[in-house]
């Protein structure tokens, strides 16, 4: 071998051990890191994301934890399909849109009816997948019925008279009311990207209850918008303890026998017999999510019977006064529910971080079932825009929705129309 290309092949060998050993040193200090903070829910993140060429959750893995089954209704009601279902066909240009997005799949019902149904990949009638934060609207629909029981006394109650840990450190300041309007004022980390958040620590880890209760209240409840997971997650905690039933048990028992379900439901836990993840992670099909949606469009009312509550109903509804991060009002944020009211009848929707869509249009009798891997993110208003009154004017209604959810909207509509 020539001297030149000795030295340089030399000098290759060099630097791939300097690679090798720097490398080597990160893992260990990354490894010492998890162990010394107790952060083993990284190594199960790191698995099931990373390793099965993913960059975060997906919407098929409730095999990869435990979890507690909703039974279905015991006398099943099947949606009525028209002469016109699936007669109506999305342009080329909305089938490319719902492709780039991922979307699995696009359904559109008008009162008892289905009236189009589209299924991409490998999702089916029959799929069940992950509603992820969609779930958070089932939660409080749960916490309606508890306090119409008489299990918890009002919204206005403490949280601190269900959990001990909310009774001293500000915490005994907050309401079930501020968790639903996502007002809390607690330091709960909501990020998607981050491993060391609390929403990654809830989503993979196994200690929910110790989770949520090392919170600190950093500001005052009630006054200012901040959305959290952690909120759900202790109104999860606060109707377990209510009603002496799991999260799932109680679902299954006020809302899925009673709404006609087909299939069971599954809602994923933090460990074997462990606790429901409230925040997220109730797996159904989108036939049945349209059932919630319908739910919501009939201010809780199934047949002749009041599921939930007419008077909670009108009360998650009902916009909160809150400061928003944009400057604006809150026009967007029910009690745990996404309202678009910019238009002269309002829009209701359930929603994932996936683009998981339940949205109900009441004056038109119509609900919208999205579901999907991707979403676009939220509609802001621009730095230079901020101090231009016209144009926050023009857009204030929009802020906190993303885009797509509009094009999903309009599809629907489409859809539906004579």
């Amino acid at each position: 071998m020539p001297k030149r290309t000795s030295t340089i092949w030399s000098g290759i060998k060099r630097t791939l051990r300097f690679v090798a050993y720097f490398l080597l040193a990160i893992t260990l200090l990354i490894n010492v890191y998890i162990v010394l903070s107790g952060r083993f829910y990284i190594y199960k993140g790191v698995r099931h994301t990373y390793l099965v060429g993913q960059a975060g959750p997906g919407i098929y893995e409730l095999n990869i934890f435990p979890y507690n089954t909703i039974s279905k209704a015991e006398k099943t009601e099947k949606w009525v399909k028209p002469k016109r279902f699936n007669t109506k066909k999305l342009s080329a240009k909305d089938t490319k849109y719902l492709k780039k997005l991922d979307t699995r799949a696009f359904l559109v019902f008008h009162g008892d009816s289905i009236i189009y149904e589209n299924y991409m990949g490998e999702h089916h009638v029959n799929t069940v997948s992950n509603s992820f934060s969609a779930a958070k609207t089932v939660v409080a629909l749960l916490v309606g019925v508890a306090i119409e029981e008489g299990k918890i006394k009002s919204l206005d109650e403490p949280a601190g008279n269900y959990l001990k840990a909310y009774n001293s450190g500000g915490k005994e300041k907050i309401t079930i009311r501020h968790l639903l309007m996502m007002a809390s004022g607690l330091d709960w980390e909501e990020s998607a990207s981050n491993p060391l958040s609390e929403n990654a620590e809830s989503y993979y880890g196994t200690d929910l209850l110790g989770l949520v209760n090392r919170q600190q209240a950093i500001t005052q409840p009630g006054k200012h918008f901040n959305y959290q997971s952690g909120n759900s997650q202790l109104l999860g905690f606060i109707i377990e303890k209510a009603t002496g039933k799991t999260l799932s048990d109680y679902a299954q028992e006020k809302l899925w026998k009673k709404i006609g379900t087909e299939h069971d439901a599954y809602w994923s836990l933090d460990k074997e017999n462990g606790d429901e993840k409230a925040f997220c992670c109730m797996y159904a099909t989108a036939r049945d999510f349209g059932r919630i949606g319908k739910l919501i469009l009939q201010k809780g009312k199934w047949g002749n019977a009041q599921v939930v509550p007419l008077w909670y109903m009108q009360e998650l509804e009902r916009l909160p006064e809150m400061s928003t991060d944009e400057g604006v009002p809150n026009y967007r944020y029910g009690l745990h529910i996404w309202e678009y009211v910019g238009e002269k009848n309002p829009i209701y929707y359930c929603r994932g971080i996936k683009g998981q869509y339940v949205i109900s249009i009441p004056s038109e009798n119509l609900v919208i079932v999205r579901l999907g891997l991707q979403r676009k993110k939220d509609i802001t208003i621009p730095e230079i825009k901020k101090n231009n009154q016209k144009y926050i004017d023009q857009i204030k209604y929009k802020v906190g929705h993303p885009s797509d959810f509009f094009e999903f909207v309009r599809m629907g509509r489409w859809i539906n129309s004579q």
